[in-house]
């Protein structure tokens, strides 16, 4: 089988080498693989800048594809389910702990980049079934994320307001699933061909922040004085000051990237005085997978892919998301 490796850090580093087929031992499956995207994680963790990561790594955590052998005892999976692996392998369900967070592939373990992919049958669930491999593979990090930040953490309502920072994959995923739950959402971008996008999406109101910077004011504006219940926070240093102003009083302020660097200084009086709550956000359980899955085929939400490369074109693909020039997800077709 084919596999990318990762043996030195850059793009240009990734080889393409040929492994034995895995068999699966009890407990464990082999999927093969049928398509895998990209997270801004995945091109972090190739150019060298992810914690925790070791070469040589197999990369990429999110992927989607067939099981095709099962070991030993496994009865939560059969050859020929559809499913996908999970970010953390660790985390089956419950709160999060430092164990929990052990395994997450492309990182501490191999990653999907390989044809044929040796996992626990624990560490894989079944995808919607209205989904292509290529839309179900954007699930396991943007989807839950995003699922995780509105839904598990904050509680999301019908008529509740929601910021959405930028129109990368959780971002995206975030506007149709609160669009999907009855809230109303606000979109920032740099750029009005992409909100352009996000409004056909379902998104309420559109902000530009190259030609409005003081984008916190006009989310103030179009609540009418009350704010965002839920900021998708992505943007760290460049952004956090304008989240704590854009919040509502009670509401929720979920970090879930860092586009722009660390923050400095936070100023503490408004996060007290709004009372809010502000956390961080990385992925999500099986348990929270399986359920955003459930709502997922319920609401018949297609994931937002803008383009889809060949397994041979992967290091062009990390070129797309280094660009930055991509609106939803970028995939992988094996």
């Amino acid at each position: 089988m084919r596999v990318w490796e990762l043996g030195e850090w850059g793009i240009d580093r990734l080889r393409l080498i040929e492994r034995p087929s895995p068999q699966p031992g009890p407990g464990e499956v082999v999927v093969r693989m049928r398509a895998a995207s990209l997270n801004y994680r995945d091109l972090l963790t190739v150019e060298g800048h992810a914690v925790g990561t070791r070469l040589p790594v197999v990369p990429f955590s999110d992927g989607a594809g067939e099981v095709t052998a099962v070991g030993a005892g496994v009865t939560r999976v059969e050859a020929g389910d559809r499913v996908c692996p999970m970010f953390f392998q660790s985390w089956i369900g419950g709160d999060l702990t430092a164990a929990s967070r052990r395994a997450a592939l492309g990182g501490s373990v191999p990653g999907v980049l390989q044809e044929e992919f040796l996992v626990s049958a624990e560490g894989v669930s079944r995808f919607p079934a209205h989904l292509s491999f290529a839309a179900a593979a954007t699930l396991p990090c943007a989807a839950l994320t995003a699922w995780r930040a509105l839904v598990v953490e904050g509680g999301l309502k019908a008529g509740h307001t929601v910021l959405v920072q930028g129109t990368g994959g959780v971002s995206i995923f975030a506007l149709q699933l609160a669009k999907a739950l009855g809230a109303r959402v606000i979109v920032t971008s740099s750029r009005d061909d992409k909100l352009a996008r996000a409004a056909k999406l379902g998104a309420d109101h559109l902000v530009n922040y190259r030609a409005t910077p003081h984008w916190a004011k006009a989310v103030l504006e179009l609540t009418g004085g009350a704010g965002a219940d839920h900021v998708v926070e992505v943007g760290g240093r460049d952004t956090l000051s304008q989240s704590i102003e854009a919040a509502a009083v009670g509401g929720r302020i979920v970090i879930i990237g860092l586009l722009s660097g660390l923050p400095g200084q936070i100023e503490a009086v408004p996060v007290f005085r709004k009372n809010l709550r502000v956390v961080g956000i990385s992925v999500g359980s099986r348990e929270q997978f399986e359920a955003m899955c459930a709502a997922i085929g319920e609401h018949a939400i297609e994931p937002v892919i803008d383009r889809t490369f060949a397994f041979e074109e992967t290091p062009d693909a990390l070129r797309l998301m280094k660009s930055g020039d991509h609106f939803g997800k970028i995939c992988i077709a094996f």
